[in-house]
């Protein structure tokens, strides 16, 4: 356990949550198996973060944490068919656990956690709908504003910048319009970005500053190869050469959560995130909770912990797993500590330890996950060693980047590039979009400064969204990750259709009202967007022949 100590060296700890979902919502059907993705996330991620916050406000812990939230999350969580529907998905879940209880009532330690899931899914429903009346966002604006919690945001719908570079008005636009989004939610600009992916490239930090950022986040080689190399390594910021700077992940902090082999989620005493009783009960009985009465899906209610390979699933045991939770906290801090102490012999200033993980993990992948960020922010909080939690806005008031220096190409997929959003199972769709965006600009070049009916510019407005939906990283990376491959190829393609349709009507002039509102119910995100932002910045004129 980690103490006081003379020798202890002070420096800083940054912890981040990245917060993202693709869009999905279809009110063309009665319910929609992807739209489960947001109705998981709720009830076992954003829920439990939210009530974390609460105890720690509650308890007065001075803590400091960063959540990155999506353009397209926070349309979603604001989005009353979802909401609506999400309540529907609750109330399936307590009946469900309420069959459950009775069918293992000759099982007392399955009964015990049948129960268990009760009082969760319960839990769940007075906070969603009695304390936060369905309004998440509301929640953390709440926390915003006591100063402890740092909310920033990222690319409007999650474009792989990188990919998308051949045209500057295409990040440009994913950048402004996340930024949009943000403010129009929270009514003030976020200091901070999140770059999709974390995926960087030279030259983009010109655009973020443009867009009014401070910082934003790459992986551990961006700053490590930067240059000129920087001489902090990761532990601390580096200029952009622009006043934007490039905080950096911490693999150290990274191995210890996301090692499949090594990481904290894998230890024994924790859930068992596939064992579920969506593919475990016969289907007669789990039929009204799973993909038309036929299909298996998850469900949540899980009763086994992790256990080796080809070894029988032993029952779960809360009170163990949550006990070994806090051990892992007090283990992270302690290795935080150790870290902040070599560092501090050869650094000036004081270190900053960048902790970037998905939000999803916690709670969701990882069910005692939002314990144990609860008892590291504690654990941090007590101010009985040298580990202080800052924000990285926050660290920057302090202490400017000391360093000027250019962050190297770099993500944080696979083999630290851009290989996951590019190869044999996804590379039809970068031409697709490239030519779409090229004609969206023509389009709107073309158009700029004309007398247009109201007609056209609803129809302007909606192309533009379909390129935008169509850009979103999570489908090329769900082709390659090979799970919901024919939905994420859909994707692409009918927000593809729907641009090339809306395209050839306005050049027509032939536009289909009553076909253009119903895409504009489908897709209704980003209500401010402006197809004049996608009129390409004027070219600078060319200096003359001599």
């Amino acid at each position: 356990m980690t103490t006081k100590h003379s020798s202890y060296r002070q420096g800083f700890l940054s912890i981040v949550l990245h917060a993202h979902l693709p869009y999905v919502r279809h009110p063309e059907h009665d319910s929609f198996f992807e739209e489960n993705w947001l109705f998981e996330a709720i009830t076992e991620c954003y829920l439990p973060l939210i009530g974390v916050l609460d105890r720690l406000q509650s308890d007065n812990v001075d803590y400091r944490l960063t959540l990155s939230l999506s353009p397209t999350l926070m349309t979603m969580l604001r989005d009353s068919l979802l909401q609506t529907r999400y309540l529907k998905y609750l109330h399936s879940r307590l009946e469900l656990a309420e069959k459950e209880i009775a069918k293992t009532r000759r099982q007392p330690e399955y009964q015990k956690l049948a129960r268990l899931y009760r009082r969760f899914f319960l839990n769940a429903l007075n906070i969603y709908q009695d304390r936060y009346q369905g309004d998440l966002l509301a929640a953390f604006k709440k926390h915003q504003a006591t100063g402890k919690l740092e909310l920033i945001t990222t690319a409007a719908t999650h474009g792989f910048l990188p990919l998308l570079n051949v045209s500057e008005t295409a990040v440009r636009n994913q950048i402004n319009t996340g930024i949009a989004t943000f403010k129009a939610n929270f009514d003030d600009a976020p200091a901070g970005f999140w770059l999709p992916e974390c995926g960087y490239y030279p030259g983009l930090e010109t655009l973020l500053a443009d867009a009014g950022i401070r910082y934003f986040f790459v992986d551990s080689h961006g700053v490590t190869d930067a240059v000129p190399r920087p001489r902090d390594g990761v532990y601390a910021p580096i200029d952009c050469g622009n006043g934007v700077a490039a905080f950096a992940r911490d693999p150290e902090s990274s191995h210890q959560v996301w090692s499949a082999t090594e990481g904290y989620p894998g230890d024994y005493d924790y859930r068992e995130y596939y064992s579920d009783i969506g593919f475990e009960r016969d289907l007669d009985y789990i039929a009204p909770y799973i993909l038309d009465r036929k299909t298996r899906i998850n469900t949540g209610i899980k009763y086994h912990r992790v256990t080796g390979r080809n070894l029988p699933k032993d029952i779960y045991d809360p009170r163990q797993a949550r006990a070994k939770a806090y051990q892992h906290a007090l283990d992270f801090i302690d290795k935080k500590q150790q870290q902040i102490n070599r560092l501090g012999a050869a650094m000036d200033s004081a270190p900053i330890i960048v902790a970037p993980y998905d939000a999803e993990l916690f709670g969701h992948w990882w069910c005692e996950g939002t314990h144990w960020l609860e008892c590291v922010l504690r654990l941090a909080g007590e101010k009985t060693n040298g580990v202080r939690l800052s924000g990285c806005g926050e660290y920057l008031q302090q202490q400017p980047p000391a360093q000027v220096a250019t962050p190297s190409a770099s993500t944080w997929g696979d083999q630290g590039y851009s290989a996951y959003w590019i190869n044999d199972t996804n590379d039809w769709i970068y031409p697709l979009l490239h030519k779409a965006e090229r004609e969206m600009e023509k389009l709107a070049q073309d158009l700029q400064g004309l007398a247009l009916s109201a007609l056209q510019k609803r129809a302007l407005n909606q192309a533009a969204r379909s390129i935008l939906l169509a850009q979103a990283s999570d489908w090329p990376f769900i082709l390659k990750s090979g799970t919901t491959i024919d939905y994420a190829g859909k994707r692409v393609t009918d927000y593809l259709a729907r641009f090339n349709y809306l395209h050839d009507s306005i050049r027509k002039n032939r536009i289909n009202e009553r076909y253009l509102t119903a895409l504009e119910i489908m897709d209704n995100i980003f209500p401010d967007l402006d197809f004049r932002d996608y009129a390409a910045a004027k070219v600078k004129p060319s200096r003359p022949k001599r």
